[in-house]
């Protein structure tokens, strides 16, 4: 489907981590062993919250349908920018054409949301799941994508005052739209949401079989554990990735999310939770 990754941390240039790694979300674009497709050349999206933000920080986005590999603004634009929290995706079309407005990731005032995954049968089900948007939200959807409605009908179900609580109630809605138009499973997906200062990143499928989702160890001890390797100095004490699949062959670097589980980096640090327990 998609590959993605969000970073928070001391401010850095994207470049970094989106064109640098060994499995760089851009190696990942051309070639990602884990993905459900090996290649993700349908467009990218880069999206950034400046290193000095105003009481309400709103994004900046880059979006472009060209492959990631083989985009030079994206280079630019990359090795340009600091920040200290940000998200990157390259995009697998699963069915929606090829377009800026499709490219991941979307935002809403302060907030942003990315998504790898797939929302089955979503053209069966897309009406019905506008219909249940907020209608001062229906006209902000201005791509195809089931991604985009999904974020705004999280919106629409308190995202915006509980991320946790939002998401859940968004895609039990999606369920029950499926059940009555006889799709069963129909939501597959990981997740990630964020309001400048915090990320919030989610694995949840209706099966409880989703895609891969990772987070990194902290870096003083990634820096503790592998002191020869001198690209590791260039992060802070407080920079950690979550990531479809790791951007490194250093074992013990990343740890994969348990099903059903979020993730959450803010100013307290690092810590997963239940997902489906917290918003039963």
């Amino acid at each position: 489907m998609c590959r993605w990754l969000a970073y928070s941390g001391e401010a850095i240039h994207p470049a970094l981590l989106i064109l640098e790694p060994r499995h760089s979300l851009v190696a990942q674009s051309l070639n990602s062993p884990l993905g459900a497709e090996t290649v993700n050349g349908d467009g990218f999206g880069v999206g950034w919250y400046p290193s000095t933000q105003d009481l309400t920080p709103r994004p900046a986005l880059f979006h472009s349908i060209e492959p990631a590999w083989h985009d030079e603004n994206l280079r630019e634009l990359t090795q340009a920018i600091d920040s200290p929290l940000f998200f990157s995706h390259v995009r697998a079309a699963g069915g929606p054409p090829i377009q800026q407005t499709n490219c991941h990731p979307f935002r809403h005032g302060r907030w942003m949301f990315m998504h790898n995954g797939v929302i089955v049968h979503h053209p069966r089900l897309r009406r019905d799941m506008m219909l249940a948007l907020d209608p001062e939200l229906f006209p902000l959807v201005h791509g195809t994508t089931d991604s985009e409605v999904v974020f705004y009908l999280a919106i629409t179900y308190g995202l915006q005052e509980d991320p946790i609580k939002g998401l859940g109630r968004a895609l039990r809605r999606i369920e029950e739209i499926g059940l009555a138009h006889g799709v069963r499973d129909v939501v597959q997906g990981t997740f990630a949401v964020s309001d400048g200062e915090t990320i919030w990143a989610f694995r949840y499928s209706s099966m409880h079989k989703t895609r891969t989702l990772y987070y990194s160890v902290d870096m003083p001890t990634l820096q503790e554990m592998y002191p020869e390797v001198d690209r590791l100095r260039l992060f802070g004490a407080k920079a950690r990735v979550v990531v479809s699949e790791p951007l490194t062959d250093l074992p013990g670097a990343f740890v994969e999310v348990e099903e059903s589980a979020a993730v959450i980096l803010d100013a307290d640090g690092f810590r997963e939770v239940d997902f489906l327990r917290d918003t039963a």
